[in-house]
Parts: C-alpha cells; structure tokens; sequence
C-alpha cells in the first residue's frame, strides 16, 4: 500500500511538473505569487516554524516585516520549482549567458579549476538546485552529497534532473569511500551545509545564536588540505536570471592556524551564509528548525508547576 501511494504521488507531481513547464515564462511571477498567498495566508504552512526562525534571525523587525519576508520566501520557493522544471527546455550551452551571470568570473574559473580538491559549500539559499545544474552546463562537473527522498519514484525523478548536465549525487550514508575517492583524485564536492547535525555536532553562532553544524566539511578539508569555497545562485529580480557567486574561500595550508580547526572552519563558513541570507532574507528557507539545542537541562514537571 505504501508503495502505491507513493507512486501516486510522484504522479500527482509529473502532472503538475508538465503544467508547469507549459507555463509562458511570462505567467511565472503570477503563479509563484498564487502559490504563496496559497501556502502562507491559507494553509499556514510551516507558518510556526517559519516565524520562529524569523524571529530568531531578526528580532527587531516588526511582525509585519516578518509577514512580508515570509509571504516573499514561498514566492521564491514556487519559483524555485518552476525555474528547475523549465531549465532544460529554456537554458542551454549556447544561450546561458542569457540568463546566468558570473560575479568575479575569472577568479571562479580559477577556483574551479584548481587541480587541487575543492569543497564547495553553500545553503538553502537562492535556486542551488540551479546552481549545480549550471555548473554542469558551463563544463565543470562536481558531485554533490544529498539525501535520499523517502519517495523513491521522486527520488529518481530529482537525481534526473540533478545528473543531466553532469552532476553526479552521492548518498549522505554509507558512500565515504567514494567522497574520499572523489577527493583525493582532485574532485569538486559540493554540500548544503546548514542543516541541524545534532546534540554531537559543531555548535557555531549562527544569527547570534547556537546552531549545530556537521563537522565532515571541515574534517575532510583538514584531511585532504582542501580549500573550502562558499558560494551561492542568487535570483536577480526576474524568475529564471541567476547569478553565480564565488564569496569567499578558506585554504587549510595557507590560513591562520588559529582557523585550522573543526571550530574554526564550520564558524567561518556559517558566517559566509550569515552574510549573504542578511542581504537576500526572501530568498532562504526559513522552514527548517535550524535554532533547536537539545544541550539545555530538561525542568521536571514539579519545577515547570513552581514555575508557573
């Protein structure tokens, strides 16, 4: 039975997928601002998690400035979907630069370029499903570490999507040989590095406050005396226009060894995300509980009733 309501859904999902990539490219502001109002003003969905977050993040703004910024954040995750369903019939090799633009190009050549291994980290944060399709496209493979869907009929379609141009995923579980494989013969591996890791990960600050974060980035750039690159693929204005950003990088062998720690690295990197979400809020995933801290002493029920 689970198998067939999840085959049900993942054709629930082509459907809409094929309406969506016979959309003008002119109706996908209009839809995307639909969709919003749908998810945010009617269904509420993620509505707590979402406000919480915000209200972590920026606790000087207003709750209607919450509201705006949330209403924005499900218009640029619609968007999202749409850009990744029309990318192959409207993006190619020999129009991209139509519609993507790379800041700093020839330093991010360079950094793409270095025969040394390179981890490219970044966030939930622009269209990075985008990102690694347009690296593919513009020639330069990477293999990106990503969990599997529990669907396994959308899994697929996604990985699809992921390994046309080039892009090759690897499972977060049970595939280190091949991420050290990768790695040592000079690969790019590319993460999304803000997720919740846990009671045993690397506590850094993150909006001022404690967010845990996986220390394998920072273990496997110690290890191999890989430079860490944060970059992102920012949506400028109109759906399905990118640009291409390399910020910041971190070499092991070359920076202060105060900064050649698992601390050290995993804060620095945070930092980078910290930066560019400030800049662009609408345009993050505020619907992950990243702030939880399961390190702080649970009360009993005798002192929550004192307390109270």
């Amino acid at each position: 039975m689970q198998r067939i309501g999840q085959y049900a859904v993942y054709l629930l999902v082509r459907l809409v997928l094929a309406v969506v990539q016979a959309l003008p490219p002119a109706w996908a502001d209009s839809v995307a601002r639909f969709g919003a109002w749908l998810l945010w003003d009617l269904l509420h969905l993620r509505r707590r998690v979402v406000e919480e977050n915000l209200r972590c993040a920026f606790p000087q703004w207003s709750d209607r400035k919450r509201h705006q910024v949330a209403r924005a954040m499900w218009h640029h995750l619609v968007l999202l979907v749409i850009e990744v369903a029309q990318a192959a019939r409207r993006i190619h090799r020999t129009n991209w630069h139509q519609f993507v633009e790379v800041e700093d190009e020839s330093q991010t050549v360079a950094t793409l370029l270095d025969r040394r291994p390179l981890l490219l980290v970044t966030a939930h944060f622009g269209n990075f499903e985008m990102a690694g399709y347009l690296l593919g496209l513009l020639g330069y493979p990477i293999h990106s570490v990503a969990r599997p869907l529990d669907n396994p009929y959308l899994d697929r379609l996604v990985e699809g999507f992921r390994g046309s141009q080039s892009q090759r995923v690897i499972r977060k579980q049970g595939e280190f040989e091949r991420i050290e494989q990768i790695l040592s013969s000079g690969g790019i591996l590319s993460l999304l590095a803000d997720q919740y890791a846990g009671r045993k990960g690397c506590w850094v600050e993150f909006f001022g406050r404690p967010a845990s974060a996986h220390k394998a980035i920072a273990l496997l750039a110690l290890e191999h005396q890989a430079p860490v690159a944060v970059g992102y693929c920012v949506r400028t204005g109109r759906p399905m226009h990118f640009r291409l950003v390399v910020q910041a990088v971190l070499d092991p062998k070359t920076c202060p060894e105060a900064m050649r720690t698992v601390p050290g690295i995993t804060q620095w990197y945070t930092e980078q995300f910290e930066r560019f979400i400030r800049r662009w809020p609408e345009q993050y995933w505020w619907v992950h509980r990243r702030w939880k801290d399961p390190r702080r002493p649970r009360r009993s029920r005798g002192e929550d009733r004192r307390a109270a």
